[in-house]
């Protein structure tokens, strides 16, 4: 056991990497594990979930999400480990997206008649590849890691971790609505996701100041209880604080795209 503690312990020291925005995270766990854990949680997820087969949905959640996909920097592409993505609609009335390590997004239905324009759900899809992108889920894995003493990850991919223990991992991986465990991202990283969201949409050929109109609907629809997808984030406030301090750069880059000919109009 004491030997195990110094190895976790040098392992801890050695094991920091940078997020895109410059602060150190605690990253344990390998990129080809953790695309696994991503797919693995997705899979079980369309075994569990109704999806929803509507034609002109579907075309509309693609539409929205290969154009932020497509906005990838090669350096993003190379820390996301995959050269496509699946896009999944689920019938669920809860106002929530999600995307996973491994190249998974899914989309519920009940976000729809919350980001009520093309750009509004792009400000919701490029938040959540923004967790991807800044490996977040990684980061939240390899606390779990330090946390259960011992590299967990290894032990739900053969299949021999409780079901307690490959639900926890799971949610954090990024699946925990779908696992029925509430493992939030910190603050931080939900507003990392939100400045790496807000760059990936401008890029894409997207208002970006529709994002500050998602944000509004959010707060509305919620009442007294926010919506899922805003239940962890920063506060409203911050949050437009935030978001407007970055605008300006932010539509540099939306008018670069329009005058490269990106014009994303996605209907449903």
């Amino acid at each position: 056991m004491k030997t195990f503690s110094v190895t976790l312990v040098l392992l801890t020291l050695c094991a920091c990497a940078t997020s895109p925005l410059g602060r150190k995270q605690l990253m344990l766990e390998s990129d080809s594990d953790m695309n696994q854990m991503g797919a693995q949680s997705f899979e079980e997820m369309k075994k569990t979930t109704p999806i929803d087969k509507d034609a002109k949905t579907n075309a509309y959640v693609r539409c929205v999400a290969l154009a932020i996909t497509n906005a990838l920097t090669p350096d993003q592409k190379k820390a996301v480990g995959v050269t496509s993505w699946e896009i999944v609609v689920f019938k669920d009335p809860a106002a929530n997206a999600f995307a996973l390590p491994g190249g998974k997004i899914g989309v519920q239905t009940g976000i729809l008649p919350v980001a009520k324009t093309d750009a509004q759900l792009a400000a919701v899809l490029g938040h959540e590849v923004g967790h991807v992108i800044a490996r977040h889920g990684n980061e939240r894995v390899s606390q779990q890691t330090l946390a259960q003493g011992g590299l967990v990850i290894a032990d739900v991919l053969a299949g021999k971790a409780s079901p307690e223990k490959k639900d926890l991992i799971m949610a954090a991986v990024g699946a925990g609505a779908q696992y029925g465990i509430l493992l939030p991202y910190g603050r931080t990283q939900e507003s990392e996701a939100d400045l790496i969201g807000l760059d990936l949409m401008s890029r894409a050929g997207f208002d970006p100041r529709q994002s500050l109109e998602l944000w509004k609907n959010m707060s509305a629809t919620g009442g007294s209880a926010p919506p899922e997808f805003l239940s962890t984030h920063p506060s409203n406030e911050t949050r437009m604080h935030d978001l407007n301090a970055r605008m300006p750069e932010s539509l540099k880059k939306y008018q670069a795209a329009q005058a490269r000919g990106l014009h994303p109009h996605c209907v449903l």
